[in-house]
């Protein structure tokens, strides 16, 4: 329960006085609703026996004080104040859980905003070994899950305890057997719900755990539909699904058919309470009139009780098979923490960020050349590094390239560049400071073509000004990178020009044109730095072409950082650097590096 506690709490993005303020609002509830069905014992006798006027020194007295004459003035004038209290109470009721939606709505809100900002800031390694299946379950079902299958529960769970207090302080006041008997009455609910407590909980794990795969069976046979329709594996992906959907069904179907047991044994146990003490007293020859007021409040009581009781008994078996979803926020949510602490302390160059180096960086201003000193990475539960001690500089409007066979680490050093990973050791520099004083000032500075370019099912202009609202697109320099990346003749040739939609991830544009577009894109924003990672294997050779003419042009122009298998889409490098289990081992110019080794 203390873990259920801490968890819930680490991820509500809300502060506790707002629970606070809805466990008052319960309290003042439940008094109402208390005080209300009180009042009815009292009105019945009235009604029923006006000659009580007379027998109750407190009645008399208000009778006195209200100037009344007749006993049936006090009893109307007694109905006519239970019928407004009722009708506060159900008002008062309608606003609290209009207030519990908006609140669990809003908090559910919050923590999709949260999720997505924790999600795009983590460290880069962190989303190495996540199934994006498992990080959209999180952001769209589970904070759903956790607003309205955990967070409304325990506010339900709250209000509704309140009144079974109230309630059952009433019932204490009018008569204790009937308060006793029912207390043994419901023990055999205690132990049946909690021996099934694991179960509810295994059940409302398997329930996740399906419908996670789900997702990421849709994922998978919808992402790669070219090769799932060529390839014609359509059974296999209907089987998995088809075996999910089972685990789902079932699983749902005795998680949700134990969930009304409470309502079901609660309305047994009241009906079975109420007819049978009225039948026995009867069969026994015994006066039942004394005990009418005491009946019907308990049977008003039961009206509210019944209700509360197995809404109570409901919400516990939810809450216990929401604990999955609980641990699986909480995890995700602390693991993050922990990779965003650790990476900065695992840093061995750490240097004060000085309001000169981030208001330089925010100009990007880069003058002279970028240096690698000693920079050496290692992946999280590896035995080796995949980078050792590299160190190189590269000056302002340099084309360089990396090249060597696979897993020697160049697109490792990418990563590092690109400061989506952070070295153990070593620092990089530009004009002489650290990057890691403002590392997003630096990034800021660096376009990425990687060999897959990403693009939304959107036009050619929002893929371009990627991440730019519409109204703060800039026509001039849209028009500027278009040219400079040769698209200018694509883009006349388009019937809606740059408003032509490109279709899911660029499926209307040959691999040539998406590649374009990546360029375009780096230019649209301004940035000094290219990074190109195999920006062109994918392509034939006549589109491959016309993409290194595009990044030719740029030469002397921006700051070339390549990565290629295919050498003849590196002659124009001012520098090649050969790479061998994460060290380089070679460097020079094209010519000395591969004709010398041709020849």
């Amino acid at each position: 329960m203390q873990n259920f506690i801490n968890r819930f709490f680490f991820i509500l993005p809300a502060s506790p006085k707002q629970l606070v303020i809805l466990v008052i609002l319960f309290v003042l509830m439940s008094v109402l609703e208390a005080f209300g069905i009180g009042m009815i014992g009292p009105f019945l006798n009235l009604a029923s026996n006006p000659d009580l006027v007379k027998e109750s020194e407190f009645v008399a007295s208000v009778y006195a004080g209200l100037n009344l004459t007749e006993a049936s003035q006090g009893i109307a004038l007694l109905g006519l104040f239970i019928i407004g209290l009722f009708t506060v109470k159900s008002f008062l009721n309608w606003q609290i859980k209009t207030y519990v939606f908006g609140f669990c709505l809003k908090v559910r809100g919050k923590l999709c905003e949260k999720l997505i900002q924790e999600y795009l800031s983590v460290p880069y390694t962190f989303h190495l070994s996540k199934d994006s299946a498992s990080v959209i379950q999180c952001i769209i079902i589970y904070t759903q899950s956790f607003a309205l299958d955990i967070l409304m529960p325990i506010l339900n769970s709250a209000a509704n305890l309140m009144i079974i207090i109230a309630l059952s302080g009433l019932l204490l006041l009018t008569s204790k057997l009937v308060v006793i008997v029912l207390i043994f009455l419901f023990v055999p609910l205690i132990v049946i719900l909690n021996a099934f407590k694991d179960k509810i909980k295994y059940w409302g794990k398997r329930v996740s755990y399906a419908d996670e795969s789900i997702i990421r069976i849709v994922n998978h046979s919808l992402g790669g539909i070219k090769e799932t329709k060529v390839i014609g594996c359509y059974d296999f992906f209907e089987e998995q699904l088809s075996y999910q959907s089972r685990e789902y069904i079932e699983a749902g179907t005795l998680l949700l058919s134990f969930q009304i047991v409470p309502r079901i044994l609660v309305e047994a146990i009241l009906i079975v309470f109420l007819v049978g003490i009225t039948s026995t007293m009867i069969l026994l020859g015994q006066d039942i009139d004394g005990l009418i007021p005491a009946l019907s409040i308990f049977a008003l009581s039961s009206i509210r009780l019944l209700p509360a009781i197995s809404n109570l008994s409901k919400d516990m078996s939810k809450l216990r098979s929401m604990t999955y979803v609980l641990e699986r926020l909480s995890q995700d949510l602390r693991e993050i923490e922990t990779l965003k602490n650790s990476e900065g302390l695992n840093r061995t160059v750490v240097t004060e960020v000085s309001q000169l180096a981030a208001d330089k960086f925010q100009h990007h201003d880069f003058n002279n050349q970028i240096i690698f000193e000693g920079v050496t990475y290692q992946y999280p539960g590896c035995e080796l590094p995949a980078i050792s001690d590299v160190s190189l500089s590269i000056n302002k409007g340099e084309s360089i390239a990396f090249i060597g066979q696979s897993g020697a680490g160049k697109t490792t050093l990418v990563d590092i560049m690109l400061g989506l990973l952070i070295p153990q050791g070593g620092d990089i520099k530009i004009d002489d400071i650290s990057i890691y004083n403002n590392l997003r000032s630096w990034q800021n500075m660096i376009g990425y073509i990687p060999q897959s370019i990403f693009l939304m099912a959107d036009t050619i202009e929002r893929n371009i000004a990627f991440g730019v609202a519409d109204d703060l697109i800039d026509q001039k320099r849209l028009q500027q990178a278009l040219e400079m990346a040769q698209l200018m003749d694509l883009v006349k040739e388009l019937p809606d020009g740059i408003n032509t939609m490109v279709g899911e991830r660029g499926v209307r544009l040959s691999g040539g044109q998406r590649q374009r577009i990546g360029i375009a894109r780096a230019l649209y924003h301004e940035r000094d730095i290219l990074v190109l990672d195999e920006a062109t294997s994918a392509l034939d050779n006549e589109t491959e072409s016309l993409v290194t003419e595009s990044i030719k042009s740029l030469s002397g122009i921006k700051t070339m950082i390549m990565i290629a298998h295919r050498l003849t889409t590196i002659q124009h490098c001012d520098r090649l650097y050969v790479m061998e289990k994460g060290r380089i081992v070679r460097s020079g110019t094209y010519n000395e590096i591969v004709l010398s080794k041709n020849q």
